[in-house]
């Protein structure tokens, strides 16, 4: 019983040495989303991100350090991850850009996690229950983008389905039209003519 409690203290102090945080948020046509984390020298910054919907599911993404020296930086990005060791302690900034798109917004979804070194008195099983905390994480966030890649394609099958039954009904009606011209059209000349 013992050691079980031990497990339990341990994982929970393996849970709190790295925060993790889910957002999601609209980038408008031609603009730009900035969020910051203040890290001290040595901590991990994890960012990754999916665009869920709007135009090509792409944005531009970069990274700058306290004295705005850009870290990272790519363009037309679904989605991505980035890991990043704070080298400065302070302010670090990441920005999520659609400045490239002139009418679509785009809906974007991502995941923030601050991981705290490794302290050398650390002993294996803490370093191991740390790792396994992290590894699920990474499940969780992938299972979030395969949920958020699951709507997108449940929007896109939902559309294209209401644009079949609409135009399939549009075929009918001018199907109907046609037949009663037709029906008409045939009447008029087999029609006998009498002359008075």
């Amino acid at each position: 019983m013992h050691f079980s409690s031990v497990l339990i203290y341990i994982a929970l102090i393996a849970i709190a040495l790295h925060s993790v945080e889910g957002f999601s948020f609209i980038v408008p046509a031609g603009e730009q989303r900035c969020f910051f984390e203040i890290l001290e020298k040595g901590d991990n910054l994890r960012v990754s991100f999916q665009v869920a919907e709007g135009g090509h599911l792409d944005v531009d993404f970069s990274l700058t350090d306290p004295n705005k020296v850009l870290v990272e930086d790519t363009r037309k990005s679904a989605s991505d991850t980035f890991n990043h060791e704070a080298k400065l302690a302070g302010k670090h900034v990441y920005c999520f850009s659609n400045s490239f798109s002139t009418v679509t917004e785009k809906n974007v979804a991502f995941n923030v996690q601050v991981i705290k070194p490794h302290k050398d008195e650390d002993n294996l099983l803490e370093v191991e229950i740390r790792d396994l905390a992290i590894g699920i994480e990474d499940i969780k966030n992938e299972q979030e983008y395969t949920m958020a890649r699951e709507r997108t394609h449940r929007n896109t099958a939902e559309s294209t389905n209401s644009r079949v039954v609409w135009w399939s009904l549009f075929q009918s009606a001018i199907l109907f039209v046609i037949c009663v011209f037709q029906i008409t059209y045939l009447k008029r000349f087999f029609e006998v003519k009498r002359v008075v």
